[in-house]
């Protein structure tokens, strides 16, 4: 992987037409956060007020459109669409369908629950433009305001929460088989059908997928970042990453794809867990490996508590056993069902 991209931003942004560019925001009950979303979309260059910037509504009932439509007399280049059927896939595909033009080249998602950087967008497309890539990702720096929201951020990028994905607080650029989806060629993306509206998750690794075996290449630009926050519960950071799960074990099979070390990781633990619990009363020896994991997610949470100097620290195994353990369970459930 190289440490940087090819050029420099500078290079292409100049010759950049607005035209060539659509974003979109896929959007579900982001009420808390979909303001500061826009807002930190169109700060700063004149340029981004030019560029549709769509968002996809999955039919909200916290106000999340009321919201947007209060901003739109002040950004003349905000669009709100219906997306019926509610996936962040169908939104982007909704959204193109409906505003990508004849001189439309590139795509820019931007999801609803995070902060971005001044100029996002033109640095996005910039990067399509000057690598020519299929797809450029970037990573994601995840920020925390609840307790357990600062702990599921502390450790999410770290291997004991992502698995160490490139796209999760990475530092360096270079060519990357998935990552965290920003933007897109549209002949590329319109080649291949687009994302696959049967998947409620993982739609940008299956689609990632498609790219490498068409002999796309997808761009990791870690000089692009955002601001992303995580699930502030328990309860719902299970739900994300069971689907998570699910969507991951579909995708292999639709692929006849091998999981990943990284990705068995938490499936042997789960079953090896449960496994040692059932023959405990036989064979105390069976509760090594549970044990043996909470001790690891305890040592975790004591120098998350250590290293940041905050009792919230002290939640960071709970947030990572959650993650794990949901996934493997949603990834096993998947894997039994025996469906696409």
């Amino acid at each position: 992987m190289v440490d940087s991209a090819p050029q420099s931003i500078e290079q292409t942004i100049e010759t950049l037409d607005s035209a060539w560019v659509i974003a979109v925001i896929p959007a579900l009950n982001e009420a808390p956060h979909i303001e500061q979303c826009i807002r930190s979309l169109m700060s700063g260059d004149p340029w981004l007020r030019q560029v549709l910037l769509i968002v996809a509504d999955g039919g909200s009932t916290d106000g999340t459109v009321e919201i947007v439509r209060r901003l739109m007399p002040e950004f003349s280049n905000l669009r709100l669409i219906h997306n019926k059927r509610r996936l962040q896939a169908a939104a982007l595909n909704l959204a193109i369908t409906q505003y990508a033009g004849d001189d439309t080249r590139y795509i820019v998602r931007c999801d609803a629950h995070s902060i971005f950087p001044e100029g996002f967008i033109r640095s996005v497309a910039s990067s399509l433009a000057r690598t020519g890539a299929a797809s450029v990702v970037i990573p994601m720096d995840a920020l925390g305001e609840t307790c357990f929201q600062k702990a599921n951020a502390w450790i999410v990028d770290t291997p004991l929460g992502s698995g160490g994905s490139a796209h999760r607080g990475g530092k360096l650029s270079g060519y990357v088989d998935h990552g965290h989806h920003a933007g897109f060629d549209l002949s590329v993306f319109r080649s291949l059908g687009g994302y696959d509206e049967g998947f409620s998750h993982n739609e940008d690794a299956e689609y990632d997928e498609r790219v490498t075996q068409a002999g796309g290449r997808i761009f990791l630009d870690a000089t692009i970042r955002k601001v992303y926050f995580p699930r502030s519960s328990v309860a719902a950071l299970a739900r994300q990453y069971y689907n998570y799960g699910k969507g991951r074990a579909r995708t292999i099979r639709k692929h006849g794809k091998r999981p990943k070390v990284r990705q068995l990781l938490p499936v042997l633990a789960l079953l090896g867990s449960l496994a040692g619990l059932l023959v405990a009363p036989l064979l105390p020896i069976g509760l090594l490996l549970p044990i043996g994991c909470l001790l690891i997610l305890a040592c975790a949470s004591v120098f998350m508590f250590l290293s940041k100097k905050s009792l919230c620290g002290l939640l960071t195994g709970i947030a990572s056993g959650t993650m794990h353990m949901s996934w493997a369970a949603g990834f096993i459930k998947q894997s039994l069902l025996g469906q696409r």
